[in-house]
């Protein structure tokens, strides 16, 4: 253990989910019974307002410059490899891994592989707007035989909605959370989904059981965790 890699997080997208990287990194490693035995962790948390800023207006050259500093900046300050702690930016992954000088850990590529070991072929997807209406996880899971099934277009926008208005403000509502779970009834019953990806990092503070309606929940911040993990201990 004297040979981890020091873990670079790329936060505030929102700042709810990045909390609850740190605590469930800080976590994992209390579970291996060393006591106050933590990894090196470098948090460059950045202005939500000017990212989302960018990708409304699809400036996506202006976003992979600016998602780039901030890897750089943790790979100046020592930073072995980095994550971006939100799935959204993801829609950028492959753009900014071709650009980085450390190592990027995919939060969608960890999230296929849990559903290879899963066996799972149809899950739903729950993200902000930018994320359902965007192919980067279909392009991951359908390399693999898997289909990604989006909500219908009323559902996508009332997710996208109760997301920027409460869930990213920690506004967590017992309301919006059994909506949220009628969605994922609707698509099992309409769309024949077989699980649900939680495809933005803030859906755990909301929805934190392992499954809903009787199907299993992919929690793409827990999955993200422990590859984060296992590649800090050099096992990836």
């Amino acid at each position: 253990m004297k040979n981890m890699q020091k873990i670079g997080l790329i936060g505030g997208l929102g700042p709810e989910a990045t909390v609850d990287y740190y605590v469930r990194i800080i976590e994992a490693f209390k579970s291996m019974g060393k006591d106050l035995f933590y990894p090196e962790i470098i948090i460059y948390s950045v202005n939500m307002s000017e990212f989302l800023d960018m990708m409304n207006k699809k400036e996506y050259d202006k976003v992979v410059s600016y998602l780039l500093s901030k890897v750089d900046c943790l790979a100046s300050s020592g930073a072995d490899f980095a994550v971006l702690t939100a799935n959204t930016p993801h829609l950028l992954f492959d753009r900014l891994k071709d650009k980085t000088n450390i190592p990027l850990i995919s939060i969608v590529e960890a999230t296929c592989k849990e559903a290879i070991n899963k066996g799972l072929k149809r899950p739903g997807l729950f993200g902000t707007g930018f994320t359902m209406n965007s192919t980067f996880y279909p392009d991951v899971f359908n390399k693999n035989g898997i289909d990604v099934i989006m909500p219908k277009k009323p559902d996508r926008e009332l997710i996208n909605y109760k997301l920027f208005s409460e869930i990213e403000l920690g506004i967590f509502k017992e309301s919006t959370k059994l909506l949220l779970i009628e969605i994922i009834e609707k698509m099992i019953k309409e769309q024949h989904i077989d699980s649900i990806i939680l495809g933005c990092t803030e859906f755990p503070l909301i929805l934190k059981d392992l499954e809903y309606a009787g199907i299993p929940v992919l929690n793409t911040t827990a999955i993200h965790v422990k590859e984060i993990v296992d590649f800090c201990l050099n096992k990836s």
